[in-house]
């Protein structure tokens, strides 16, 4: 009989945190990346491909992270925190490995990416963007959100 008089709150699923406060600046800054990054790697694909395929396959790949994050961060859900996690791993993997190569093989990246010498070209904000990102997950992951009920 207790069961049955449970509160509604208690039922409830938990709500998202993640797109509150500083998370809406966060999912705004992705989404200008990956409206930015997009664009930029649509036009270099279209019009100079055979210049740098490397670097604009690359930033075709961080355009697409970006969208990824982007929604993920917005969406509610167990599910779509692990897509975020995911795709905030992958982003700041792949600015640290193409940025350390950009600097040690220059002559594999003839042009620039988004994440080339680790987002120097975008004032070093794609690298600080996943460490914000993860702080930003870290403090409202799932468990957080249904203690705080």
């Amino acid at each position: 009989m207790k069961d049955q008089q449970a509160s509604p709150a208690a039922n409830a699923p938990a709500r998202n945190t993640r797109n509150t406060g500083p998370g809406r600046l966060l999912i705004a800054v992705y989404g200008v990346f990956a409206i930015s990054a997009t664009a930029r790697a649509g036009y270099q694909i279209l019009t100079k491909f055979s210049e740098a395929p490397l670097a604009y396959l690359l930033s075709a790949f961080a355009a697409l992270v970006y969208v990824v994050a982007t929604v993920s961060l917005a969406k509610a859900g167990t599910t779509w925190f692990r897509v975020s996690v995911a795709a905030v791993l992958v982003e700041l993997a792949g600015v640290l490995v193409v940025g350390t190569l950009s600097v040690l093989d220059s002559v594999q990246f003839p042009h620039e990416t988004v994440w080339s010498l680790f987002g120097r070209g975008y004032g070093f904000i794609p690298l600080l963007l996943p460490i914000l990102g993860l702080v930003w997950l870290y403090r409202r992951r799932p468990s957080q959100a249904k203690a705080a009920q």
